[in-house]
């Protein structure tokens, strides 16, 4: 599965490479450390894509803090490598086959459920950072079961080979040896731009319903995703 990374296939898929949802995740991540009031002087980003989550992060954050993103492929790290400044460097390089690294954070911003072997992959992130970030789409609702389609057109344009809820997300972090520390959900179907007329058509249902019973809205109607800060 990760040659579709490397080939080019999936930057024809996504010529933007997700660039322009990463101010939106860059908040939620700045937000998540913030609210747990976490120091860090290092952060680094697996899979880090167009680089452009890190780069937001770093013009906001223009003291000593150091920024790292790594990235197997050679269409991404192009795009993102452009973006290095005097706190941001990129590496076109696996982390987890990175000796001799480790950081304040490492963070994994919808990965985990494009790796075949999800699990040896979390297992050897642990020992890269002391806290870890992940955002992880939760794919499987009462709705994208119903309909399917959903899931399988997110298999074949963004490579999504797993699915998740939020119980199953934090089962499976929980099972590689994570402490869950902090954990929302981010509303990205209702928040970001330009996501059709269905993401459109469920906005206000998927409001209303969110604010009465988060947990229920999110198994029934889906559109939500997992933010969680662990150890």
């Amino acid at each position: 599965m990760t040659q579709i990374y490397e080939d080019g296939t999936y930057l024809d898929n996504n010529p933007l490479w997700h660039e322009e949802d990463s101010p939106w995740k860059a908040k939620q991540i700045e937000n998540i450390i913030n609210k747990n009031s976490l120091p860090p002087q290092s952060i680094c980003e697996i899979g880090c894509g167009a680089g452009e989550i890190l780069k937001q992060m770093s013009e906001k954050n223009t003291d000593d803090k150091k920024y790292f993103g790594y990235e197997i492929s050679p269409q991404a790290f192009e795009i993102c490598n452009k973006k290095s400044n005097a706190n941001l460097s990129f590496k076109l390089a696996n982390l987890l086959d990175e000796p001799d690294t480790f950081f304040d954070i490492a963070m994994a911003i919808d990965i985990f459920e494009h790796v075949e072997n999800y699990f040896d992959f979390l297992r050897k992130l642990k020992q890269k950072a002391k806290y870890k970030i992940f955002h992880i789409p939760l794919d499987l609702s009462v709705q994208t079961v119903l309909r399917s389609s959903p899931i399988i057109k997110g298999r074949k344009s963004v490579g999504h080979i797993h699915y998740f809820t939020k119980e199953t997300a934090l089962e499976t972090l929980k099972d590689t040896g994570y402490e869950i520390i902090d954990y929302s959900y981010t509303a990205g179907r209702l928040e970001l731009p330009n996501l059709g007329w269905k993401a459109n058509l469920l906005k206000l249902p998927r409001k209303l319903a969110f604010s009465i019973n988060q947990d229920l809205t999110v198994r029934i109607l889906g559109g939500y995703s997992l933010l969680v800060l662990a150890k």
